[in-house]
């Protein structure tokens, strides 16, 4: 360890990203030169590197984003390729999320591959980067900084050392020794290598791509003896990502385990398991990484998905897909056609009896995997599970959850109370691992699904190797208003806008659980499990249902101060159209609903028990509505 004496800089520098991030350290004492110490030979400002040479950049930095060097600390390497200026400006003039560019100025040098996977990281700044010129070894950069590392169509900025001869002859005039700038050998012509800006080409995801939806070439099965096959997700040619709730119950004898993947006639074997450390008590961290013992060839027909990184802001409205996670993903459970609320799946009759449900045939495995969906907006989707008033986070900041809305799920009949599956939303042509639901109660909606992109760091962290992609589509919408902060409403005798599955009882049924109370043109709801406490009542909500053949209608508005008496929106037409003019109506067919006959047929025990566990099982046999309401 030597002093440091004196440190120089150049007056024009401010930070990194305008250059001349160079300094001159004059040491304490001498460094006693020898065969392990010597001193690097500096270019002088008419040398001129090759576009394509390959040169190495070493340092003690991270080996890849937030993986710092392991212990003992041992001096890293890698080979990396100088891109010429044109070549680089091309790649970073291409925006990204936040419209983000960049402009290469004179002294800055790049080095790296368009495909990204390796390049110098935090930690290595200040690094050499040397080009070997007829037995020499050259200083021709400085490693200075990134976007992100090893990034695809992100190579690394270095300092070019060569325009800096005269400012390094300057300030070391009399040193003893002083600094080498030897002669170039020979000049390189300016080659073919280097793109022009106008034909440049970016490089495309290695992961991601799948021939049609629903056919997923890295979905993996993952069998252990004496359980049912665990379904997860090939992230790189080594590593599968699974739930680790398959597995921490399991005998870790890895020599039963085995790995189906697609194309693959041999299973594959397992060399090692990885549990989050979280996984056993955090929902959000049930994630396992499972070792293959051999590489997978991703040329051929396995590939891996693609990973968000810790910045990925999946859009509201991307187009997403259902894929096989965990157990009992293949299948959904049906269930009863008539009472369904129009987005879970699942009877909205409240606690009624398992029993009384009739199962339809199960679905095929795979079926599900064709259900469409779109992203809903970020605020909706936090604060509907969140707390009041808590700040939603902003794009470029991990959301706590994903909202997508299903659109073929009501001709599906599916209730996900026995199933998990992962979110897979595409961008730009590729498929990315946006988030996983495990098994989970209840048929509330939206579905929301722990996002991935907070695992990104340590997927990273173990594999290093997995195909963690920047993101493809960013078109926020005019004036960035998605970037807007904002938080979620408190409080307020308004309440909070929600969604609650509710169904609409029969007539007799109604007048029995309120007598003296339902006047001409009402009606009552029987909410779902767990949602009565949802729907603030005061501003009188609205009850939406859907209608057999799709389009949802206004049935009623909620009678001020009840949470389950609404007035019917029906015998009212003649005025609304006389009112209004251009108001559309939906014939529903069915029996009136908010005719209370056959009053005189209330059984004892259900006079005044609308809250009652009594009657519970009961309500299914009398709930006769043809809507699918909310």
């Amino acid at each position: 360890m030597r002093s440091v004496a004196t440190i120089l800089i150049p007056d024009n520098y401010s930070t990194v990203e305008l250059g001349a991030d160079l300094a001159l350290l004059r040491l304490a004492s001498p460094a006693k030169l020898g065969p392990s110490v010597r001193p690097v030979c500096l270019p002088r400002a008419s040398h001129l590197f090759a576009h394509g040479t390959a040169c190495w950049a070493t340092g003690w930095g991270d080996v890849q984003e937030a993986v710092p060097l392991p212990l003992p600390w041992v001096l890293q390497e890698v080979e990396l390729r100088l891109l010429g200026e044109a070549a680089c400006q091309c790649l970073y003039s291409r925006p990204g999320p936040f419209n983000l560019t960049f402009q290469l100025l004179p002294g800055m040098l790049c080095a790296g591959y368009p495909a990204g996977r390796r390049d110098t990281c935090q930690g290595d700044s200040g690094g050499p980067l040397v080009c070997e010129d007829g037995g020499r070894w050259f200083l021709a950069g400085i490693t200075s900084f990134g976007f992100g590392c090893g990034r695809r169509n992100r190579p690394g900025v270095f300092t070019a050392v060569a325009p800096y001869e005269s400012w390094i002859r300057e300030h070391v005039m009399g040193s003893e020794p002083g600094p080498v700038f030897p002669s170039q050998l020979q000049k390189p012509q300016s080659g073919p290598w280097e793109p022009r800006e106008e034909n440049c080409t970016f490089a495309q995801p290695e992961c991601g791509k799948a021939p049609r939806p629903g056919t997923w070439p890295w979905e993996a099965q993952v069998t252990v003896p004496g359980s049912t096959p665990c379904y997860g997700a090939l992230v790189s040619d080594r590593w599968v990502l699974a739930p680790a709730s398959c597995f921490l119950d399991s005998p870790h004898d890895f020599e039963t385990w085995r790995v189906l993947l697609p194309s693959r006639p041999e299973e594959e074997r397992v060399a090692r398991l990885v549990a989050h450390e979280n996984a056993s008590r955090d929902f959000a961290s049930d994630l396992a990484l499972l070792q293959l013992r051999t590489r997978v060839n991703l040329t051929a027909a396995p590939s891996a998905v693609c990973l968000p990184h810790h910045e990925h802001y999946f859009l509201p409205g991307s187009h997403c897909r259902l894929a096989r996670w965990g157990r009992g993903g293949a299948r959904g459970r049906a269930g009863p056609r008539t009472g369904w609320d129009g987005r879970s799946g699942t009877h909205a009759g409240g606690r009624i009896d398992p029993s009384l449900l009739i199962s339809l045939p199960e679905l095929a495995p795979g079926s599900s995997a064709q259900l469409e969906a779109q992203l809903l907006n970020g605020w909706w989707c936090h604060c509907l599970y969140g707390r009041q008033g808590e700040t939603v986070p902003r794009p470029g900041d991990p959301p706590h959850l994903l909202c997508p809305a299903y659109q073929e799920e009501e001709e599906a009949g599916l209730c996900w109370k026995d199933s998990s599956w992962s979110l897979l939303c595409r961008e730009e042509g590729t498929w990315f691992l946006a988030g996983y639901r495990t098994l989970s109660d209840g048929c509330l909606r939206p579905r929301a699904f722990s996002p991935m992109q907070t695992h990104g760091p340590w997927i990273r962290h173990v594999t290093q190797g997995a195909y963690l992609e920047d993101q493809l589509t960013w078109d926020w919408g005019p004036e960035g208003e998605e970037t807007e902060k904002q938080t979620c409403p408190t409080h307020t005798e308004h309440g909070v806008p929600v969604v609650a599955a509710v169904s609409i009882l029969t007539p007799r049924l109604c007048h029995c659980l309120y007598p003296g109370i339902l006047t001409p043109g009402t009606f009552c709801v029987l909410y779902s499990e767990g949602q009565e406490d949802r729907c603030e009542v005061t501003s009188a909500p609205p009850l939406l249902c859907q209608t057999e053949e799709g389009p949802w209608v206004l049935v009623g508005m909620a009678v001020r101060g009840n949470r389950e008496l609404f007035a019917a929106i029906g015998p009212e037409a003649t005025w609304i159209s006389q009112t209004v003019g251009e108001a559309h109506f939906l014939h529903l067919g069915g029996s009136s609903y908010w005719s209370p006959e056959g009053s005189d047929l209330c059984p004892q025990d259900l006079a005044g028990s609308a809250s009652s566990p009594k009657v519970t099982a009961l309500l299914l046999l009398l709930l006769l509505a043809p809507l699918i309401p909310r």
